[in-house]
């Protein structure tokens, strides 16, 4: 009795064993197992697979120890790259056999089934983090030789190239960024010292006519014409000052009719001078032809003005004699004087009233001189025609006596 118990005891213990052994970690004997319904929800798998349990070699030769974690332990894939990257697992270093999961081939560094669309960069040793790792090194380093190119050139402003000729696409992405970035701060200094360099260029212009321009700006075009820009600015402004003070000075002269124009100048302000004078000049000549025009409205004939100045004397008379004016109103004044009609005024006549009506009584003397004629010849008429009556009768008279 005893023998048969221990061998049914001994039967057993080899089946459990057995037992165990085909199902050590969740697997069965061929080291895989069927998906669960809450791994298929996760997107973790789809069916059966095979964790390759129990032992053997992938195909690049690393073994393959029992499963601590499968990817169906995971409530999601963030959860499988941190398990992932915290273990420092790769392609070639996976214990756990996550990278194979489901064919036990350790193969592109990509634990569990990735989701579509899913950020690979985030997956430690994958191919693309290693690509990614690489793109923004180079960026950096384009970026990093871009932008003293960029500032030298903004700086010299030169006409901007923000390619490089060679590296990645990532190095002259980079590149371009960082020239951009240095070209604009190039600008902004070079403007600086520009604006620095033209204030400095107008002090100087204050002070003299002759340029110097400092060993600071000469060798940067840029520089040095704005301490030109400048030192013209001021030369130019204190030039037309002084210009102007001579021009109101031959202004005042002109008006005196006084013609003293200032020694030991430089013939620019002698110029501004005489053009002062000048322009002083013809306003007084517009006066006095304007006072002589007007006097010819109210005077019959020429009387010469009691005036000191010839010249003044002169623009008078020729303003005087230009008056075309008092043609018309003599001739309109003169032709209502000899219709006999009565004195009237027109408005648009009203300044040249004297002439006017000094022309309307000469018309008017006229037509009366006429109408006296007229009244004579007509008497002297009639008188004739009676005599010569009377002396026909006469005749008549003494024929018929005899």
């Amino acid at each position: 009795m005893e023998k048969k118990v221990f061998l049914f005891t001994l039967l057993f213990v080899l089946l459990f064993g057995t037992f165990a052994s085909a199902h050590s970690g969740r697997t069965d004997s061929s080291g895989g197992h069927n998906c669960s319904e809450k791994s298929k929800a996760k997107g973790l798998c789809t069916g059966y697979h095979n964790h390759n349990g129990g032992g053997g070699s992938t195909s690049s030769g690393a073994t393959i120890v029992n499963s601590e974690k499968d990817c169906t332990d995971f409530a999601s894939y963030d959860e499988v790259v941190e398990y992932w990257n915290t273990k420092g697992y790769s392609a070639t270093n996976d214990p756990e056999n996550l990278d194979g999961w489901g064919n036990g081939v350790v193969d592109d560094g990509i634990p569990c089934e990735v989701p579509s669309g899913y950020d690979k960069t985030k997956i430690n040793n994958s191919t693309e983090q290693i690509q990614h790792n690489q793109e923004e090194q180079d960026l950096a380093s384009g970026e990093n030789a871009g932008y003293p190119n960029g500032v030298n050139d903004g700086y010299l402003e030169v006409t901007s190239n923000n390619v490089a000729s060679t590296g990645s696409e990532a190095y002259k992405a980079g590149y371009a960024t960082g020239y951009t970035k240095g070209y604009d701060e190039g600008k902004t200094k070079i403007t600086g010292e520009k604006t620095k360099a033209a204030s400095d260029g107008y002090a100087l212009g204050e002070k003299q006519d002759t340029i110097e321009i400092p060993a600071l700006y000469i060798n940067h075009a840029g520089l040095k014409q704005s301490f030109e820009g400048g030192f013209n600015k001021a030369v130019t402004e204190r030039v037309e000052a002084k210009k102007k003070e001579y021009k109101d000075l031959g202004y005042t002269d002109g008006k005196k009719d006084v013609n003293n124009v200032p020694k030991d100048i430089e013939e620019v302000y002698v110029n501004a001078y005489l053009e002062g004078y000048n322009t002083a000049q013809e306003e007084l000549k517009d006066e006095y032809l304007k006072q002589g025009y007007e006097a010819a409205f109210t005077i019959l004939k020429y009387t010469k003005p009691n005036l000191y100045n010839e010249k003044f004397i002169g623009w008078y008379k020729e303003g005087f004699e230009s008056n075309t004016e008092v043609k018309e109103i003599s001739a309109a004044g003169l032709a209502l004087g000899q219709a006999g009609g009565s004195y009237n005024l027109p408005s648009k006549y009203k300044n040249g009233e004297v002439i006017f009506k000094h022309n309307y009584e000469l018309g008017l003397k006229e037509y009366e001189e006429q109408q006296s004629t007229n009244q004579k010849a007509a008497v002297g008429g009639v008188g004739g025609l009676a005599l010569v009556w009377l002396g026909r009768r006469f005749y008549v008279a003494k024929k018929m006596i005899g």
